[in-house]
């Protein structure tokens, strides 16, 4: 049962949130994780001509992945349910805007023909959605066979189920103050955002498992990487997030 209320409840936190997130992805870009994460899509994509390969990016928020695959000279169509959000990734496009077709939809319900894409990229979306297996279905289903989906996440809000992730929650906001490096969960409503976590259906639950289990029984190829904030997260980022690494999962079709 579609549930409108949340899911405008989580539009309307987004949209309160595209300024202060924008401004993150903003030094991303301008710093060495830009190289970092680019490296990390780039070894995964099909190896065929740019112009022949389509790629999603959903719940590009502040179009960070989407720019750099522009960049690199790929068609991408970007996709966000918070039309803040897709104002705040065109902005900072730039001039890459028009190799990137924005469009709000809802990462739940696509309205793309099925087979339509080759690549697939996502980062942090999932946790947040309302009805994750439908997601994980329709990018399925407008993935091209022989298609790749790339989804970066974490289990940012198992704390609120789990005493000792609240504990390691707690230690990382300590460890952020004794090193003097911005605690990221300082500029958000902490408050509104765990309201909807305990709303949806993936923060108790074990992640990357769910999302395997999940993606084989719909019959895609899948493996996770549980290591990758390694790789692509900054030294800030690694402290502020230590009990809580974000994972890559990797799913063909």
């Amino acid at each position: 049962m579609e549930n409108k209320k949340l899911l405008e409840e989580i539009r309307s936190y987004w949209n309160n949130r595209a300024d202060g997130y924008s401004r993150v992805n903003q030094e991303e870009l301008h710093s060495e994780q830009k190289e970092k994460w680019k490296e990390v899509l780039l070894e995964q994509l099909p190896k065929k001509e740019k112009d022949q390969v389509k790629i999603l990016d959903i719940g590009t928020g502040p179009g960070f992945f989407a720019i750099l695959l522009a960049e690199e000279g790929y068609q991408v169509t970007a996709v966000d349910y918070t039309e803040q959000m897709l104002q705040e990734a065109k902005s900072n496009a730039a001039d890459l805007a028009d190799q990137i077709s924005f469009k709000r939809m809802d990462a739940q319900n696509l309205e793309f023909p099925k087979e339509t894409f080759d690549y697939i990229v996502t980062r942090n979306v999932t946790w947040n959605l309302e009805h994750p297996k439908r997601a994980y279905r329709e990018w399925q289903r407008v993935l091209k066979p022989g298609g790749k989906i790339l989804n970066f996440d974490a289990n940012w809000y198992a704390y609120l189920y789990d005493d000792k992730l609240k504990l390691g929650y707690e230690q990382d906001r300590q460890r952020a103050k004794e090193e003097q490096v911005e605690d990221y969960y300082e500029g958000t409503d902490i408050a509104w955002m765990e309201n909807i976590a305990k709303q949806v259906p993936l923060s108790p639950l074990k992640r990357p498992k769910w999302d395997l289990d999940v993606l084989k029984k719909i019959g895609l190829d899948c493996w996770a990487d549980e290591t990758i904030g390694e790789r692509v997260l900054s030294d800030a980022e690694k402290i502020n997030y230590q009990s809580t690494p974000v994972f890559m999962v990797c799913a063909v079709k």
